[in-house]
């Protein structure tokens, strides 16, 4: 029974800690980074009200120190996507039914779990399972989370204030339903929040989820399942399980439960999933919801006028930050040839005054990438840019595995604007440069435009405004988050909405309204107080 009409503060954005020298936050995270280190965790999947063990252990090893275990998760195959799909359609009648703002406090609880005890653990565990460092995880894996449950519930509770008009004698009034069946959410490796974010944001609308998150960040995404399970989450609401990609397609785009995909992750992926889901839609009880943020080639455009040192700031913390493993990273740049020398010569100073190291040491400013699968492919481009006519490599160009997947931040110059690593996603620590004639602003852009097939985000730096507008407008299908002035990195939920087209998405604009609209299903209800009694209407009549 509900009996009053519920409002909630407005969220304000979680304070980023600064883990000053001395300060109580830095000492407690290194008390939990050594004792997640002592420890081996024992993961299981979540399904329903179970923790489910199969025996087929996977160890979990910080990208920075492959010899060490942090523990073993317990992997899962088709029987399990079967499973959590029966668990989730079992609970989908209550949690629907629960009222909205019940369903709220369950996030907004866990939102401040983070923000309290399970801070140092939320990002220690992501610090040492995907080798961020403590800011980077501080950025990630506590305020973005906390951001995105707090922020959700109020756009939620926005979109339910959206209500028609109604006529005299008429009642109009608009149903958020959820979408009928089982959401299924697919996470990466290198945001927390993202894998917290994709089940959560469809969860709150009411909807019942099969989360699956990348191998690689098991680690930190059952640290969140077990803070969602403190905060008062019913059993089989949200099923976190650990399979391979094939084999959960297969399970889930074959039930005719299947009400929507939320995914992060390449590109390619996300178009065998948009065809796959497409040839079985006669399958569905309903169209599904397809909803995707995937690769990135992210440029930095600068002007002539832009000013050397926020440029060369922009680009040293927008290409190499988290190694490069940003969908939004900064991976190619246009410099105009009056900036050339100066900007190039910053850049490579720069790049060598870089500590990289273990997240442990939190001196370092680069760690490791994530496995050897990406440490081979990234490996890869910078072999190719050593020996090609084209291109020279002027800093970085090495890497080495022995002890973790280290791979020194590396900037290119090429002579060729479609240069490989100017056109393709390289998900790493490698900034190519093009140096373009200083009066060629204007057509660089249009080679900008087309040279990749993504457009997430990109950034102007300019000191002459009338360039800003023009950019601005010029490359407006360039990218989704456009920056001025600054590293194309860095989104805020409630402040910069963040998605893109072209190849990089569906542009649903996570952080927003937007996003949460597409877990909602509409229904209109007109309620006729004084009905009409006869069928004939006054024109019929003769005088």
């Amino acid at each position: 029974m509900q009996n009053g009409q519920f409002s909630l503060p407005l969220p304000a954005n979680e304070p980023v800690l600064s883990y000053a020298p001395g300060s109580p936050e830095k000492r407690r995270l290194k008390e939990v980074l050594a004792l997640l280190k002592e420890e081996q965790a024992d993961v299981p999947m979540y399904i329903g009200g179970r923790e489910l063990r199969t025996g087929r252990l996977v160890a979990m090893r910080p990208p920075h120190e492959h010899a060490h275990i942090l523990g073993h998760f317990h992997e899962g195959d088709a029987t399990h996507v079967h499973a959590a799909i029966e668990a989730a359609l079992a609970a989908k009648t209550s949690w629907a039914s629960l009222s909205w703002e019940s369903r709220a406090q369950i996030f907004l609880k866990a939102a401040d779990l983070i923000a309290g005890k399970y801070r140092p653990y939320l990002n220690g565990t992501t610090m040492l399972g995907q080798s961020k460092s403590v800011y980077q995880a501080e950025i990630d894996s506590a305020c973005e989370t906390i951001d995105f449950l707090r922020f959700n519930v109020h756009f939620l509770s926005e979109i339910y204030r959206l209500q028609p008009v109604s006529a005299p004698g008429i009642h109009n009034r608009m149903e958020y339903r959820p979408l009928e069946g089982f959401v299924l959410a697919v996470s990466p490796f290198n945001f927390t929040a993202i894998g917290a974010n994709l089940p959560t944001s469809a969860a709150l609308c009411g909807n019942v989820v099969v989360w699956k998150c990348a191998h690689t960040q098991v680690y930190s995404a059952q640290m969140f399942m077990r803070i969602l399970k403190e905060a008062g989450l019913p059993d089989g609401v949200i099923n976190l399980i650990y399979v391979d990609g094939p084999t959960l397609g297969e399970v889930c785009f074959s039930h005719p439960d299947f009400a929507g995909v939320h995914f992060t992750g390449s590109t390619g992926v996300f178009n065998h999933m948009w065809k796959t889901i497409g040839s079985n839609t006669g399958k569905y009880k309903s169209y599904p919801r397809i909803v995707g943020e995937t690769g990135g080639k992210d440029f930095v455009m600068v002007h002539h006028s832009a000013d050397v040192d926020v440029t060369v700031t922009a680009l040293l913390r927008g290409a190499f930050e988290y190694q490069g493993q940003k969908c939004s990273a900064a991976s190619r740049a246009y410099i105009p040839s009056n900036l050339a020398d100066e900007i190039r010569e910053k850049l490579v100073k720069g790049i060598d005054s870089f500590r990289m190291g273990s997240v442990e040491d939190f001196t370092n400013f680069i760690n490791a990438v994530i496995d050897e699968k990406s440490f081979d492919r990234i490996a890869g481009y910078i072999d190719k840019a050593r020996n090609a006519e084209n291109a020279r490599i002027l800093a970085g160009g090495r890497y080495d595995k022995s002890v973790g997947y280290f791979i020194p931040p590396t900037l290119i110059e090429t002579t060729d604007p479609n240069y490989v690593t100017m056109c393709e996603e390289i998900f790493g620590p490698v900034l190519t440069m093009y140096v373009y004639d200083a009066d060629q602003f204007e057509q660089t852009m249009a080679v900008l435009d087309r040279t990749s097939p993504y457009a997430l985000t990109g950034s102007i730096i300019a000191q002459d405004r009338s360039a800003i507008e023009l950019a601005t407008h010029r490359l407006s299908q360039s990218s989704g988050n456009f920056y001025i002035n600054d590293k194309p990195t860095g989104a805020v939920v409630g402040q910069q909405p963040f998605g893109g087209a072209r190849a990089s998405g569906t542009n649903d604009k996570a952080g927003s309204m937007l996003n949460l609209l597409r877990w909602l299903s509409p229904r209109t209800i007109k309620e006729t107080y004084v009905p009409p009694v006869d069928y004939r209407y006054p024109f019929m009549q003769e005088p």
